[in-house]
């Protein structure tokens, strides 16, 4: 990335700041964030519990992810379903030779996910949700996507207005102080809260075929040759 393609992102994304975001816009900015930023995964969601205690999908990111989803519910097993109702993080490497979810594991191979990835998040009523990140491969998700999955589970909980509880964002310190310092400096300097302002982030990365991280080191770059 040159200091000009982030530029002329950046200007793209500041002009459709006036066009009100929806939640479900915001967390679709979520999933999709999550899937261009970590190679290892190819398709998520959000599942929310809602007052009836019923759980549905959010945010896929194509239809795969609805169908796996909906298999999870519909068989009443699956990592999505563990992070809803009890572990706040469920990894699975292989899904087909898991025998936590001996019904669910090898459909969702037939259907092409070969390991999934899933956080929790809840809200202070109580209600449970889940971002779920699908890969197509088996043994490919490493240490890097379980630290990112952190961080996408907690802009979900904030565009909800909800909290994780569990446990501290445990990305790695340099990276998480980066997106951190890029979301304040969004935040105060177009005056926005911090779910537009990551959605900022997301779309500058979109629109410029930037990764993630490299945005926000951008913004921190020139803020800081600013105030030089």
């Amino acid at each position: 990335m040159n200091t000009r393609e982030l530029v002329d992102a950046m200007d793209r994304v500041t002009a459709s700041l006036q066009v009100p975001i929806s939640i479900d816009d915001a967390l679709a900015e979520i999933t999709t964030a999550a899937v261009r930023t970590m190679p290892a995964i190819d398709h998520a969601s959000i599942s929310i519990t809602g007052s009836d205690g019923k759980i549905r999908t959010l945010a896929p990111t194509g239809p795969l992810a609805l169908q796996i989803d909906e298999l999870q519910y519909s068989l009443a097993e699956g990592p999505c379903l563990d992070a809803v109702t009890d572990d706040p993080i469920v990894r699975s490497d292989d899904l087909r030779a898991d025998g936590r979810w001996p019904r669910f594991g090898p459909r969702a191979a037939e259907l092409g996910i070969g390991s999934q990835l899933a956080f929790q998040f809840r809200s202070e009523s109580h209600v449970r949700g889940a971002v779920n990140l699908f890969s197509e491969g088996v043994g490919v998700i490493g240490p890097d996507d379980v630290q990112l999955g952190y961080l996408f589970a907690n802009f979900a909980a904030a565009a909800l207005g909800w909290n994780r509880t569990h446990e501290t964002l445990t990305i790695g310190l340099s990276s998480r102080q980066t997106i951190g310092q890029a979301i304040g400096i969004l935040m105060e300097r177009y005056r926005l809260d911090q779910r537009r302002a990551f959605a900022f982030l997301v779309r500058t990365s979109q629109t410029g075929n930037i990764k993630l991280y490299d945005v926000a080191a951008g913004i921190v770059a020139d803020s800081e040759s600013r105030a030089e």
